[in-house]
């Protein structure tokens, strides 16, 4: 949604998996009285399938898929809310929403797109120049100041990029974007809610507690190489509904392998095989496991593993950040804000990011008629509002909207609904950010194995953390690396790189990485070298 800047002088598109040969049964270890199967893999969201289609892809067919919900699609995750016309429901979605950075014409493709392509998933392109401005009195036009963020950072990106190339330290995205001539006062609310719209509404977390290296980067290598367009996920199906479509091409109806309702509790791993032990006393045995719990779950330690996980391995899940983004929604019998425009950003008199921005569902394109509108607070105002009853949240909004419209006599909403991220256990949390000063190194003992236990998801992800084709890439890669162990081949081709046996981990840290370290054996595939410029 902001500009993205500093230059991607090549771009190495992850090309599709050479052809794979059978796999031999696999041999596994643990409890006798448990399940057998090759691979158990733990979580049907993004990751979880994709990693499940890699193998299917290899000929190993002999997997499970253990899944705490009752339902395939992890935290691309909708409901029910307020009533059409005909008295049946809207689906709106409570968690991932956008499809990120569209593919170019003869250029790298997005796979969330091509699925979004595949199934039909109904979108409408997301105009970020349809935006009124407004602060506690009513309309007030500061559209200038998004602008002026947005040079900004186009001079700090451009730094950020000779920060990673030159191996330098990496700092906070506030210091990067304070030396490009962006350093907001605390009381300058105008200032803050356009910062907001432009950093925090993408991180999840402010400037501040963002890293500048990755926070740049991360943008850059899906906005940069895929295209900068997003458009905004409608379809009455759910977002879920490419998860499930790609699913149904390697599992039947009621297939045995997908274990739906089934809490993991405890994880046995060695170098010989790994046993999943599952709160409703079943078990499940495996050659390898490709756990894809959210960054959140494996922070909370709700889940023993034996013997404990290593100390470079927890000190990356600790170190991590796990963001929570919260939507709020409303519908009236009414639509009294401007239907031709998508976006309505507030500034609040006191608090950074209280009630900060607005999407209009009832404009044309997306659910016109709907008379549904919605708010995103992320960070210390998630956990705040997910801590109220409804009836406090919604007063709050009431109390926004009613500053924002002086003039309009506004109803209360005939529906009203908001997820509570932080205490869904199945994922306490959104999505992953990267601190600052922490290293590609440190990242990559993040989606490193453990014996035989590996790791996938959104957070390992190096480029895309935070992006649903993070979890897409990073599915992919796990299951067809452990399909190749299980098929006793060394090495599996992967684009350009060959990726060989287990992923290298690093028992000790040093303060950057390298250039040289930048490659697809630290999950880092596509190249991002910058092209010069000043400072």
């Amino acid at each position: 949604m902001s500009p993205k800047s500093f230059k991607l002088s090549a771009l190495v598109v992850l090309a599709g998996w050479l052809p794979l040969i059978s796999a031999a049964p696999a041999s596994n270890g643990g409890d006798s009285t448990c399940r057998k199967t090759s691979v158990a893999i733990l979580g049907a969201g993004m990751a979880g399938i994709t990693a499940a289609q890699a193998l299917h892809n290899a000929s190993v067919s002999d997997f499970v898929i253990i899944e705490y919900q009752d339902r395939i699609g992890g935290r691309a995750w909708h409901g029910d809310f307020g009533k059409k016309a005909d008295g049946s429901p809207y689906v709106v979605e409570y968690g991932c929403n956008w499809i990120q950075g569209l593919g170019n014409t003869g250029g790298p493709q997005n796979p969330v797109d091509l699925l979004a392509q595949k199934y039909h998933l109904a979108n409408t392109y997301s105009d970020y120049d349809s935006i009124l401005t407004y602060d506690e009195t009513g309309y007030s036009n500061y559209t200038d100041l998004i602008d002026e963020y947005s040079d900004a950072y186009d001079t700090a990106a451009a730094k950020a990029g000779r920060f990673l190339v030159q191996n330098l330290q990496d700092e906070t995205m506030r210091a990067g974007l304070s030396l490009a001539g962006w350093n907001p006062r605390h009381s300058d609310m105008k200032k803050q809610a356009a910062e907001w719209w432009n950093w925090d509404w993408e991180a999840g977390y402010s400037p501040e507690e963002s890293s500048f290296v990755f926070g740049v980067a991360g943008d850059n290598l899906t906005f940069n190489q895929f295209g900068d367009a997003n458009n905004f996920v409608i379809d009455q199906r759910g977002y879920s509904a490419i998860i499930t479509g790609e699913a149904s091409t390697f599992l039947a109806k009621d297939d045995p392998r997908l274990l739906l309702n089934t809490q993991v509790t405890n994880i046995s791993y060695s170098d010989s095989g790994v046993t999943i032990y599952n709160h409703d006393g079943s078990c499940v045995s495996a050659a390898y496991a490709i756990t894809t719990f959210s960054l959140g779950v494996l922070q909370r330690d709700t889940i023993r593993f034996s013997p404990e996980l290593p100390q470079w391995k927890k000190r990356a899940i600790q170190n991590f950040a796990m963001g929570t983004y919260t939507k709020i929604f409303l519908q009236f019998n009414e639509t009294f804000w401007p239907e031709d425009t998508q976006y309505f950003l507030y500034a609040s008199p006191n608090t950074r990011g209280y009630y900060p921005v607005w999407q209009s569902l009832s404009t044309e394109g997306f659910m016109p008629g709907s008379n549904i509108i919605f708010a995103t607070v992320v960070d210390d105002e998630s956990y705040r509002i997910e801590r109220q009853t409804d009836q406090e949240t919604k007063a709050e909004a009431m109390e926004v909207l009613r500053q924002m419209f002086p003039n309009i006599t506004i109803p209360e909403p005939i529906a009203f609904t908001y997820p509570r991220w932080t205490s869904e256990p199945w994922s306490y949390g959104s999505y992953s950010n990267w601190p600052p000063g922490t290293t590609l190194l440190a990242h990559q003992n993040l989606r490193a194995n453990t014996g035989r236990l590996w790791f996938a998801g959104e957070a390992t992800s190096a480029e895309y953390f935070g992006f649903l084709h993070g979890a897409w890439f990073e599915g992919r890669e796990a299951g067809a690396q452990v399909a190749a162990l299980l098929q006793g081949r060394p090495c599996v081709q992967y684009g350009d790189d060959r990726l060989c046996g287990e992923r290298i981990h690093y028992e000790t840290l040093t303060g950057t990485s390298p250039l040289s370290q930048y490659s697809i054996l630290n999950g880092w595939a596509v190249s991002s070298l910058y092209d010069g410029g000043d400072d």
